[in-house]
């Protein structure tokens, strides 16, 4: 059975994640299961390198799926672009060697995290960005940044109380830039918990907003206790920026 891998891009406002759900078909998954389940006349299991929450977006996203097929990978890639919404867009579709899985391949992931730091609405990108019109402390962010990075126990920035696996997680670099009046958050690493990128970006706000010591990084990551970190960013800012093999 031919084992198929696409990339995809999609606007997550009105979705509940990617995750395919029982009481809705509103997810990334769910859609994209329906389509092609239709289509081959088959059903069809998609497997995403990893799952992005409600409203979060995706500029690269990374899935495959196996099915019988006599369709050559442009067609069916033809028919797959005509019959999904426009919020969902399959940029990439080719056959894959028959072990890879988009998830269990993958090697790496960066998000972006996008603050709208300004008190001018920006009302064409409202649902790409958080705005939060009080001034950052860019500098502090950076500091506090770098203090996140490596190989840590990221328990403290995780939203699952009840997660049995290792916490160990490598982050390889968080970029904290200004780019006009928007504050731009980069973060790569080997992959992230639940929630983990909202988490870091709420906590490294609070320095950014003067509420929280640049130097506290390391304890927070010592404490191993969601509540020594700070709040989860609303998720309309994050974007699934790249996926690695």
């Amino acid at each position: 059975m031919p084992n198929f891998r696409m990339t995809l891009s999609y606007d997550g406002t009105r979705y509940n994640g990617w995750q395919r759900q029982g009481n809705t078909p509103d997810t990334i998954q769910g859609r994209l299961e329906a389509v092609l389940s239709d289509l081959l006349a088959q059903p069809v299991e998609v497997a995403g390198s990893g799952r992005t929450d409600a409203g979060v977006h995706a500029r690269m996203q990374t899935a495959s799926f196996c099915a019988k097929t006599d369709l050559a990978a442009p067609e069916l890639l033809r028919q797959l672009r005509a019959r999904l919404p426009g919020d969902i867009g399959v940029l990439t579709l080719e056959e894959a060697a028959p072990r890879f899985h988009a998830r269990l391949s993958c090697r790496g992931k960066t998000y972006v995290y996008r603050i709208w730091n300004s008190e001018t609405p920006n009302v064409f990108e409202r649902r790409y960005v958080y705005a939060l019109p009080q001034p950052l402390d860019t500098a502090a962010m950076q500091r506090a940044a770098a203090l996140l990075c490596g190989t840590h126990d990221y328990t403290s920035f995780c939203a699952n109380r009840r997660m049995k696996k290792s916490a160990v997680r490598t982050v390889d670099a968080i970029t904290v830039e200004r780019l006009g009046e928007e504050v731009r958050l980069t973060f790569s690493g080997d992959g992230f918990l639940y929630h983990m990128v909202r988490i870091l970006t709420g906590t490294l706000l609070e320095v950014g907003l003067g509420q929280r010591d640049a130097g506290t990084m390391a304890d927070i990551l010592a404490a191993r206790d969601r509540s020594a970190a700070g709040p989860t960013a609303p998720a309309r800012g994050l974007i699934l920026w790249e996926t690695r093999y």
